[in-house]
């Protein structure tokens, strides 16, 4: 990651250092004593840097080390403000220059030289004798007693579940039957091992799982082990421990190399079936040690692994026959049972009394079992009273930080949390501003950690790249959960389980990362008085920038208070009164999104200098303050679903500007040409905006997102004048940094000319006689969605060459006159999804194999269903990647019947045996809807 990144680990250290560098400049040779202090600041502040990066590797730190870290992680968000104080004071009155170096320049020629050193000088000084008090302080209280690393070693809580008996086991036979059912398939086809890996999130019950398989199948072969890798693994201690078991203690384990006891192992395994459990890896690099271990010619032998990473499971998977299986949350029955049998004898009956409360704390739980077995220990101490269970569940939060009872979980959680990066464990606690429950949207989080300063562009990968890719790291980890998938099925929203949740809440107040107002059980915990990111979560009615007396018994909440140092403001909710926006001098995130305001509440706004992170959705407001353009940081400003007409002449100043999101209808100013960063831009109503707009689209040449509207309204000679424009400037786009172009409403696609660099093409509302020819040109499309009058069979080989394409959603209107083959000239060698919808009529379709090789997902509507080879549905048996089926159809509810029953057989006969969707529906919208397609029916079962 990039140098300037703010962590949770070390404050903001980095930018800190950052702009002390830029102190140094050649406008700075003169000042000998400043530059001598800039220097020995930099030197302890990067000592400091490292150290806090190291210890934040530590599960268990010492305690005065942790109490220093905390002191120089508070420290660095002063001195940051400080600076910034200092630089936004000397250029008040006048105009912003751009950037640090410049705003230094700025100020020599204002002041003066003499003046600007002595304010400079003195600001510098400060700094340095804070850094020396807390050095001196640190080292003041230190003992002298050397503490021996070595520690008490807690034992692991997944270690554990290997012992457990089964008859104290819930919901552990389906699975368990499952994965055999699994591995006894896959033995039947292969002359190799057949491996299963199971994946799922922390305290989902893997390790307990592959135990039960394992002890299930064990003597049936000639040689088995069970083996843990775990976050920091020993490969000679894993593969000695390997060997000792497969070969019964008989050979000597103790000497030699990694690449000498494989060669043992191997050795041992050879002509024998053998069973081999690998439980816990983190990492592709140690499986890829491993799996060297298992010789690929044991015939009948079977290897489970478990990972909480897909990725790891993956790479598992690819080295044998593998098959990944994800462990699922225990269902509302097997979660009531353990929390049951934890509490209560086997005779005994629930109270009636806790019946209720008992459901929202499992509710809570989600059908994690370590969460239940945790929190069903804590409640074994306390009385069965409702008011002290209902107590529990309004803490658990509080309660999984403080009871000893549920430090078994925590270790979990925690093992997962220290395995992440700095980067990503900022991003992971960061998720904890947001309220229990809450559905997440993708984009506005990752908008978020830019804003934050979590995430930087690296190298060629803009900032907006690297939040995918963290937001794909922590889903990979099982750390936040898919919440809202499209019709692709690509992930648009997130959840955090619950537990997770409570964990990060922890650690966020523990780090002084994150304050929470309005949520009740944090109102009584010692909270940090200077604020650095502030999420108000609450439910009382009203408009918050407006005291009533309703909200004065919520106000006291932020009396003591310190906010001028905050990074961040959210609201969620009709929250309480929040505090004048005066206060957040150094605000970088601001979201009152879906908060009702007025105009005139927004005046404020101007003062936040440091703004980078801007939400205003559907919020009311009709109008942007005339001096928007001063907020010369601002990275992204959303304005959607508001009474907004026009924006403000000033907006093009916003040089800094990443992303900019509008209503449909807003009126843009001339000079958009300015605004360079810009690399998101909707929605854009193309014929209401002046030529000067839609020609300087053009010179945006940082611009990679941008959905266009067309509107009929206007006269032809004005929408001639506009075509003209916009064409120009998306010829330009094209062959620059253009990624995905959406074109909506009534915008002819026909006089596209050639969008070369485009990797999503959308066309949505309207149909075009044919797929264009210019369509052959996109050489770097991955996702096509296109709507056109008739689909022929030239169009499919103009589709089926694009050599990148891996989603097609295609509309056709139209009756085709022609039976459609998928083959000959059509490739499609690398297309993952593809839907073909027909809204007014049935078609006909054929796959040849060989053609689509990769395909995934198969949609298709209105299929129509004929006498003979077409109830055989061969036109999945040549897709040999299929796994999900959709087929929506309408017709006579006898030829529908037989359909559907053809359409199971074929996907029981089919070898991966996809999933079938049958849905009978008649509204065409429904591709268009983004609904969830779920995907975890049986063969042949009905949506």
């Amino acid at each position: 990651m990039e140098a300037a990144l703010v962590s949770v680990a070390t404050g903001v250290l980095k930018p800190v250092l950052g702009k002390l560098a830029a102190l140094l400049g050649d406008e700075y040779k003169r000042f000998k004593g400043v530059r001598k202090d800039i220097r020995f600041l930099m030197d302890e502040l990067e000592a400091m840097h490292a150290f806090l990066l190291k210890m934040s590797e530590d599960e268990d730190p010492d305690v005065q080390d942790k109490v220093w870290a905390a002191a120089v992680r508070e420290l660095s968000y002063d001195m940051e403000d400080t600076i910034d104080d200092f630089m936004q004071n000397v250029d008040d009155k006048d105009a912003k220059p751009d950037g640090f170096i410049e705003k230094i320049k700025h100020s020599l020629g204002k002041l003066g030289k003499m003046k600007t050193r002595h304010r400079i000088g003195s600001e510098i000084h400060d700094m340095k004798k804070l850094v020396i008090e807390v050095a001196d302080r640190n080292a003041r209280y230190r003992t002298g007693v050397t503490i021996s690393n070595s520690k008490n070693a807690a034992v692991d809580p997944r270690a554990l579940a290997i012992f457990e008996h089964a008859s104290k086991l819930v919901g552990i036979d389906e699975p368990k039957a499952e994965i055999i059912k699994m591995l006894a398939e896959r033995a039947s086809t292969d002359e190799q091992p057949k491996l299963v890996s199971i994946v799922g999130s922390g305290g989902m019950g893997k390790t307990t799982l592959a135990n039960q398989v394992y002890q299930e199948l064990k003597e049936k072969f000639e040689c088995k082990a069970f083996v843990s890798v775990s976050r920091n693994p020993d490969i000679m201690n894993i593969l000695r421990t390997i060997l000792a078991e497969v070969s019964q203690g008989c050979t000597n384990t103790e000497a030699g190399s990694i690449q000498q006891l494989i060669s043992k192992i191997n050795d041992c395994l050879a002509n024998k079936r053998c069973f081999v459990v690998v439980d816990d890896i983190w990492d592709e690099d140690a499986w890829n040690v491993i799996k060297f271990a298992f010789p690929m010619s044991s015939s009948g032998s079977i290897i489970i692994t478990t990972t909480r990473i897909n990725d790891v499971a993956k790479s598992c998977c690819s080295s044998f026959n593998g098959a990944i299986y994800t462990i699922r949350p225990l269902n509302p029955m097997h979660s009531k049972e353990l929390f049951h049998r934890r509490l209560f004898e086997s005779k005994e009956q629930f109270p009636s009394l806790l019946e209720k409360v008992s459901y929202e704390i499992l509710k809570k739980c989600d059908g994690l079992p370590l969460a239940i077995i945790a929190i069903s220990g804590l409640l074994a101490n306390k009385e069965r009273t409702e008011d002290l269970w209902n107590q529990v569940k309004d803490s658990i939060g509080h309660a999984l930080e403080r009871n000893p009872t549920v430090k078994g979980m925590m270790k979990i959680l925690s093992l997962s949390y220290f395995d992440l990066p700095p980067h990503l464990k900022s991003c992971l606690l960061y998720m904890s501003i947001f309220s229990e429950d809450s559905i997440i949207k993708r984009q506005c989080l990752i908008r978020r950690w830019i804003g934050e300063g979590f995430i930087h562009k690296e190298d060629r990968y803009t900032a907006q790249d690297v939040g995918e890719r963290c937001f794909n790291d922590l889903l990979n980890r099982g750390l936040i959960q898919p919440a809202e998938t499209n019709e692709y099925g690509q992930v648009k929203s997130c959840r955090v389980h619950d537990t997770i949740l409570d964990f990060i809440i922890s650690k966020s107040i523990e780090e002084n990362f994150v304050t929470l107002l309005g949520v009740p059980i944090l109102e009584i915990v010692t909270q940090n008085k200077v604020i650095r990111r502030l999420s108000m979560q609450g439910v009382m009615q009203g408009n918050p920038l407006v005291p009533t007396p309703e909200f004065q018994k919520k106000k006291v909440a932020t009396t003591d208070l310190v906010l001028s140092h905050a990074r961040s403001l959210n609201v969620f909710g009709d929250s309480m009164e929040i505090p004048s926006l005066e206060e957040f001098r150094h605000l970088r995130v601001l979201d009152l999104g879906y908060q009702p305001l007025e105009d005139h509440h927004l005046e404020n706004v101007m003062k936040l200098f440091q703004l980078r992170y801007l939400n205003l959705r559907r919020t009311g407001i009709s109008k942007l303050p005339e001096e928007i353009g001063r907020l010369g940081c601002l990275e992204m400003l959303n304005l959607r679903n508001n009474a907004m007409e026009e924006l403000p002449a000033s907006v093009v100043n916003l040089r800094k500007l990443t992303h900019l999101l509008v209503d449909f209808d807003v009126k843009f100013p001339d000079g958009i040409a300015k605004m360079e960063a810009l690399e998101t831009l909707k929605h854009v109503s193309i014929y209401k905006q002046p030529l000067d707009f839609l020609w300087g689209l053009g010179q945006l040449k940082n611009l990679r997102n941008l959905r266009l509207f067309g509107d009929i309204e206007f006269g032809t000679e004005v929408m001639e004048e506009c075509d003209e424009a916009i064409l120009s400037s998306l010829h330009k786009l094209a062959t620059q940094n253009l990624r995905s172009l959406i074109l909506s409403e009534s915008y002819n696609m026909c006089l596209l000319q050639e969008p070369l660099s485009l990797e999503k093409l959308t066309e949505c509302s309207l149909e075009v006689p044919q797929v264009p020819t210019w369509v052959s040109s996109l050489r770097n499309v991955q996702q096509l969605r296109l709507s056109v009058e008739r689909v022929e069979q030239n169009d499919l080989c103009i589709l089926g060459a694009l050599p990148t394409l891996l989603i097609l959603h295609l509309s056709e209107e139209e009756d085709s006159k022609e039976k459609l083959t998928v083959g000959g000239a059509v490739g499609f060698q690398f297309l993952r999804v593809f839907i073909y919808i027909a809204s007014s009529h049935p078609v006909d379709l054929k796959f040849v194999a060989g053609f689509m090789p990769k395909l995934e997902k198969l949609v298709l509507r209105d299929l129509r269903v004929l006498e003979g080879d077409s109830l055989d549905f061969g036109i999945i048996k040549n897709l040999p990647c299929l796994s999900t089926i959709k087929w929506v159809v309408d017709g006579d509810n006898d030829i529908v019947e037989a359909a559907n029953t053809a359409m199971e057989r074929a996907a029981c006969a089919h070898p991966n045996h996809p999933t079938l969707l049958f849905t009978v529906d008649k509204l065409p919208g429904d591709f268009c809807s983004g609904r969830i397609y779920r995907t975890s029916q049986k063969p042949g079962t009905r949506e």
